[in-house]
């Protein structure tokens, strides 16, 4: 007997629930606070800016989390890598050493 895999039946396990977070409710979308403010470059002498998008252990948090578009996620890790080799943010904390 031949195995044929029935493809229709299970198209709407995972599409359109991408909105939905756990509990089950529609999140709203996040928007890219650079595009709001109309900002064409991310400086990385900003530091209070930059320390918003690092954790706590020092990774740099990703785009899905903060929201921020990709254009200015790309503009974003390079100011902060910028930034570490400066010295203005620290590549690890002190609590992770």
């Amino acid at each position: 007997m031949a195995y044929t895999r029935n493809s229709t039946s299970r198209q709407g396990d995972r599409r359109g629930s991408s909105q939905r977070g756990s509990s089950g409710q529609i999140r709203k979308k996040r928007t890219c606070r650079f595009c709001d403010n109309k900002e064409d470059y991310v400086d990385y002498k900003a530091e209070k800016k930059l320390q918003r998008f690092v954790s706590e252990q020092g990774r740099i948090i990703p785009k899905r989390i903060t929201g921020t578009c990709a254009k200015h996620q790309r503009m974003l890790v390079t100011a902060i890598k910028r930034a570490r080799h400066l010295a203005l943010l620290p590549f690890v904390s002190d609590a992770v050493k």
